[in-house]
């Protein structure tokens, strides 16, 4: 093994990333023999996001480097240039601090950038929830893409294990360890109900929703029509039901989503928005509502293991592996508030969550601690199928 502390650089560009990276840079920080980098880009550097850098600091991390890709346009050309200045970015940032690793998690197109350059400069990438599969969203092809430049896979499930063996990754570089997110219900120390309502700016009621809705990425101009939609069957609630909305991310559309959210919440009674909850308010809120809403995969990973419904609206997430708990429904408004009362009379019950038990970051930090040789990841093959060589 070797004796210098290695390097292991972790890439973070969203409040929704960083709060599933957060336990695994905490073990990877108390593996002996390994040393944690962080760089720090997108939306965390933006004001009108939340500026949620500063949650990165309370959580006690420092960024090595910070990365600036967003432009003010939010369309797919301005994404796609931001995806160009990233890749400028984490050439100049990688080449700077020499990482012997770099991880990436997931399908946005800030770690899509990160991925080309450590790509380019030879520089072996672990990538978490590699495999899943979310249909509706551009994240789709940008997660397949990372996982095909990537050496080294931790899935959420079996079924996202299976799916890479059929991109052609080999399965020894593969580990299904759960959802890391998961680690954090178990491990943080939630606020009560009474903490979380001074926390977020309005008191909890008699009942309770925690709604977010993203862009709907693979087709372009659907996002602000089944927003509106889902504007509609939230209408129909009794008005002493309380929404809190946290805003859309930066994706194509993600800016025309929060300024729709923001009217819509100033329109209402008992109905707040923000920008970014950060980790501990966020799960401590899900933890107390009586429904998670939208289109969020945090409905589909975590809320099950609160045994709290959700109600996926739309095809942003279709494809994933879901708990009982979690009911779909049609971006169309009759659909949403059925599925809204399908998920009230389940109410909160114990759920089989199939993302996992809570110990996902400590799998990873050993079989990291484990691998002799880094540099060995980078000789890498197509993986053939048993019964793809046979001949007909």
């Amino acid at each position: 093994m070797n004796s210098v502390a290695r390097k292991i650089c972790f890439v973070t560009g969203s409040r929704a990333d960083f709060g599933l990276l957060v336990w695994p840079m905490r073990a990877i920080r108390e593996t002996p023999g390994l040393t944690l980098q962080l760089i720090v880009t997108g939306m965390h550097l933006a004001p009108e996001f939340g500026y949620t850098f500063n949650a990165i600091r309370d959580e006690g991390f420092e960024a090595d480097e910070r990365v600036e890709t967003l432009l003010a346009s939010d369309t797919g050309a301005g994404v796609a240039k931001s995806v160009g200045l990233g890749v400028i970015g984490f050439a100049d940032a990688f080449t700077r601090l020499q990482p012997d690793l770099v991880v990436v998690l997931g399908d946005r197109f800030e770690m899509f950038a990160a991925a080309q350059a450590a790509m380019f400069m030879r520089l072996p990438m672990a990538h978490l929830f590699g495999g899943d599969v979310t249909e509706g969203a551009v994240d789709e092809s940008i997660r397949h893409a990372i996982s095909k430049m990537s050496h080294l896979h931790f899935t959420s499930n079996r079924g996202s294990t299976q799916r890479l063996t059929q991109l052609g990754e080999d399965p020894s570089r593969i580990h299904t360890i759960g959802s890391v997110g998961i680690d954090a219900i178990k491990h943080l120390d939630l606020m009560d109900r009474d903490g979380i309502g001074r926390a977020v700016g309005m008191p909890l009621g008699e009942h309770n929703a925690l709604v977010t809705f993203h862009p709907v990425t693979v087709e372009a101009g659907r996002s602000v029509a089944e927003l509106d939609e889902l504007f509609a069957a939230l209408s129909t609630l009794d008005p002493a039901f309380r929404l809190i909305f946290t805003l859309a991310n930066a994706d194509a559309e993600g800016r025309a989503l929060n300024d729709r959210t923001k009217a819509f919440a100033a329109s209402r009674p008992n109905t707040i928005a923000v920008a970014s909850l950060g980790q501990l308010r966020y799960l401590s809120l899900m933890s107390q509502v009586d429904l998670v809403i939208g289109n969020s995969s945090s409905g589909i990973l975590e809320a099950p293991s609160f045994g709290i419904p959700t109600v996926d609206v739309g095809d942003r997430q279709r494809g994933r592996e879901r708990a009982a708990s979690v009911f779909h429904a049609a971006s169309e408004r009759g659909a949403i508030g059925a599925a809204i009362s399908q998920a009230l009379r389940r109410g909160r019950q114990a759920t089989v969550n199939p993302y996992g038990d809570g110990d996902s970051s400590r799998r990873f930090a050993d079989i990291i601690a484990g691998i002799p040789d880094f540099a060995l990841l980078l000789k890498k093959g197509f993986y053939e199928l048993p019964a793809s060589g046979a001949r007909p």
